[in-house]
């Protein structure tokens, strides 16, 4: 007797086959998928304690986001319309800087409800800063039932590329104890819940790390197997900033200081010349696209056609509250889709089926969990979503690849599934309570603008 059948459904399996199965069943057992196929097949070979008949139902592999900033849920819409420097330096900084533990579970709360809700199964977050409280955002994975990767934050400096000593005090952290709290972090987390848990280093960028620590984390990640994410080549000052300082582009300065290899993400990626992306190739090191918010922040358009044609694996990611603002990656995999149509001008430079991949199985590539999550094959984690046909925005379905990405949107996700546990089942969320952690952000977003005094104006008068 498996756990859970689902029947009925339209399955977009991205195995390697890439196969599309109408009227496709999959077996659930012990957190895995045991059986794909055909819903009369598996009808005949298997019955369930659980069954969903998912008919008007497209079944695919959960969502993956490989960039998000949990803490950044709760200061969501509070810089928006601002130059970067300003967006740090008076806005995100300072908010984040007067966090409390219990703000960081409140926000890790609010992103994950929505992650959740919106099909992403799997999350890699970049920075924990030690003030969010580490312990208790890792208790809310836990609890929540989704598979999260949680990057403790390592720095030394107090830089942002070209500008020395910018750095907000409350965001400030020691070399020394980034490493200690990482390392304890990592024996008590790893692993955890059912193997949801995993624990990365966290890099600040360039100006705000040293050559040393960067090469003292590379080392230690290689000797306990850890991986590590960092953003790179995110504006044109961090171009400017390797180059004056170390004469180096930046995917150079990371090779050199260790910050590039399979077990480590690089995000954003704006700025990286076609001379670098080599050093990605010959290195496994992966990169992270995050098309909203590097159009909202006014970065640029990475040049992401560019980079998987040179055969650089190549994931989605949403970023943050401030500069997103919301944590859907069907919105992700729209704007990763039409951005780069009309950069090129041209129709066929991204597929749907190629930003699908982006955002599954590659990035289950990026997080070192191919062989777990990403498709729909027997063996594999049960991480899946179901996706609701019968509303107006994905009638009629002709292609359900192309409505995927082109026409549906997170509401319109019915069932969430994590280790064949069901966590949102017709569009409710099942492990936590969406109204309380709706007024918690409220009233916590609240009190955190009182106490900084960040004064959020609109151009427009409010009465």
């Amino acid at each position: 007797m498996a756990d859970l059948i689902i029947d009925g459904a339209t399955v977009i399996t991205v195995d390697p086959q890439r196969r599309v199965i109408a009227d496709g069943a999959v077996v659930v057992e012990n957190q895995r998928i045991i059986a794909v196929g055909k819903s009369n097949e598996i009808k005949q070979k298997y019955s369930a304690d659980t069954r969903i008949h998912a008919e008007t139902k497209i079944l695919m592999p959960g969502l993956i986001d490989c960039h998000v900033h949990l803490a950044q849920a709760l200061i969501r819409g509070t810089a928006d319309d601002v130059d970067l420097i300003p967006w740090l330096r008076d806005y995100v900084w300072v908010l984040q800087g007067n966090f409390t533990p219990d703000d960081g579970k409140a926000s890790a709360e609010l992103c994950i409800a929505e992650m959740l809700k919106s099909g992403t199964t799997s999350f890699l977050e970049s920075m924990i800063h030690k003030r969010y409280g580490m312990d208790g955002i890792a208790q809310v994975v836990e609890r929540t039932g989704i598979r999260g990767c949680l990057s403790k934050l390592f720095m030394d400096w107090t830089g942002y590329a070209g500008e020395d000593a910018i750095m907000y005090e409350g965001m400030i952290e020691d070399g020394e104890e980034c490493i200690s709290e990482t390392l304890a972090m990592h024996k008590k987390w790893q692993g955890a819940a059912d193997g949801r848990v995993y624990i990365w280093w966290g890099a600040r960028t360039p100006g705000a790390v040293s050559p040393e620590l960067y090469r003292r984390v590379a080392d230690l990640a290689r000797k306990r197997h850890m991986r590590i994410t960092m953003h790179l080549g995110e504006v044109k000052e961090d171009v400017e900033y390797t180059t004056s300082q170390f004469n180096q582009l930046p995917a150079e300065f990371a090779r050199d200081v260790g910050m590039m290899g399979e077990n480590v993400v690089l995000v954003h990626g704006v700025w990286i010349s076609p001379k670098e992306y080599p050093i990605f190739t010959d290195t496994g090191t992966h990169m992270c696209h995050c098309p909203a918010s590097n159009s909202k922040l006014a970065s640029g358009i990475a040049k992401i056609p560019e980079m998987l044609q040179a055969g650089i694996n190549v994931c989605l990611g949403c970023d943050g509250g401030p500069s997103n603002n919301a944590y859907d990656m069907f919105r992700e995999m729209y704007l990763a889709a039409i951005i780069h149509k009309a950069r090129t001008l041209d129709p066929l430079i991204m597929p749907a089926e190629t930003v699908l991949e982006m955002a599954t199985i590659n990035g289950a590539k990026a997080l070192g969990l191919e062989r777990e999550i990403g498709s729909i094959e027997a063996g594999k984690k049960a991480d899946l979503i179901l996706v609701d046909t019968r509303q107006l925005n994905l009638a009629p379905t002709y292609n359900p690849v192309s409505n995927i990405i082109y026409t549906a949107n997170g509401f319109n996700v019915y069932t969430t599934i994590v280790n064949g546990q069901i966590l949102v089942h017709e569009g409710k969320l099942l492990t936590l309570d969406e109204d309380q952690v709706i007024e918690n952000a409220h009233k916590r977003g609240e009190k955190l603008l009182d106490r900084t005094g960040v004064n959020i104006q609109s151009r427009w008068q409010r009465n």
